[in-house]
């Protein structure tokens, strides 16, 4: 595979695990705009998950986790 393969094969990846990421927490209960900037981070998507569960509200939850 050449350099530019790989890179565009990580960077499908990437969209892949990004893409994955927003769908489960808009499943949660987050709101789109606050769903995409957790998914675009490094967030602990269980902990985000978790939080709306225990009655957190998302933007606290987004504030706790970034």
């Amino acid at each position: 595979m050449s350099d530019m393969s790989i890179a565009a094969h990580e960077g499908l990846a990437d969209y892949q695990v990004e893409s994955w990421r927003l769908t489960v927490l808009l499943d949660a209960g987050y709101p789109p705009d606050l769903a995409d900037l957790l998914a675009e981070s490094k967030a602990d998507l269980h902990l985000a998950v978790e939080l709306l569960e225990r009655g957190c509200p998302a933007p606290l939850a987004v504030r706790i986790l970034l």
